[in-house]
């Protein structure tokens, strides 16, 4: 072990590396801010919504090898249906390709990805046409 080891150093000249990769201190922070982990890695592509997918199988254990940050319009209002379907095979190891290389089969029957609306106004609220079996109750007018 080296002396530089010893004392810590090289932690510090790799979270130097992981600031200026990220852009400088306040956009490490910011980003800090938004994924709660800052890590360094190869951006391996983008999808059509602004996600941004990285890879570093050097330093880091498989199932946190690879990593989405999602695109900063959501600010940290973000989830993990916001990952279309042939990404989130290569992020889950069902494929070691990523949709760039391979890109997946498109049948005319198959919808367009849509994030999970659940919990918000634009939440699919379902309505009925049958006559309730209990009716509320009204006042009588004076």
């Amino acid at each position: 072990m080296s002396l530089g080891g010893f004392f810590g150093l090289d932690k510090l000249q790799k979270l130097g590396r992981m600031i200026k990769d990220h852009g400088g201190l306040k956009a490490s922070l910011y980003h800090l801010y938004l994924t709660d982990d800052l890590k360094e890695g190869t951006m391996v592509g983008e999808d059509k919504f602004g996600n941004k997918y990285y890879q570093n199988d050097k330093q880091y254990f498989y199932g946190r090898n690879r990593w989405v940050v999602y695109n900063p319009k959501h600010n940290v209002d973000y989830d993990g249906s916001m990952v279309p379907a042939e990404w989130f095979g290569w992020l889950h190891y069902k494929t070691d390709k990523t949709p760039i290389e391979q890109p997946p089969v498109k049948y005319d029957w198959m919808a367009e990805h849509s994030v999970n609306t659940s919990g918000s106004k634009a939440a699919y609220m379902p309505y009925t046409t049958t006559k309730p079996k209990i009716e509320a109750w009204v006042p009588p007018k004076k």
